[in-house]
């Protein structure tokens, strides 16, 4: 296994809140604009977040922070894919939320902790 950078930044959304999912993207695109390496690391509820059809896109805060012209999730996701995020659902995590079988946007894997973890590195995690 490879060594993670030094600057590697790993965030942990474990809320299904629009708010959080929201910022974790916000930061998470921020940081690998920056040229940080960036894992986000979706659990429990946060799940959601990387759904095939993210129910967070619908949520009225999204039309509310568009309308203010700050981007919300469905063009901060794509944006953060695009600026090479790795983004993991937790198995463990769609279990409990009961999304097991629920599909997940593109590239989006599918892993535990254990994968994250490596991910970071020595590296810094910020939890959501």
């Amino acid at each position: 296994m490879s060594a993670r950078p030094a600057n590697a930044l790993g965030i942990l959304l474990i809320s299904g809140g629009h708010e959080r999912a929201h910022y974790a993207l916000v930061i998470a695109a921020g940081a690998a604009a920056l040229g940080r390496d960036v894992t986000l690391f979706a659990t429990n509820a946060g799940c959601r977040l990387l759904l095939a059809d993210p129910l967070l896109a619908a949520d009225p805060r999204e039309a509310l922070l568009v309308s203010r012209g700050v981007a919300g999730i469905a063009t901060l996701l794509p944006a953060a894919r695009e600026l090479g995020v790795r983004m993991i659902a937790c198995e463990a995590g769609l279990a409990a939320e009961g999304l097991r079988e629920a599909g997940l946007a593109a590239g989006v894997e599918r892993a535990g902790v254990a994968t994250f973890l490596a991910a970071v590195g020595a590296g810094q995690i910020v939890t959501l």
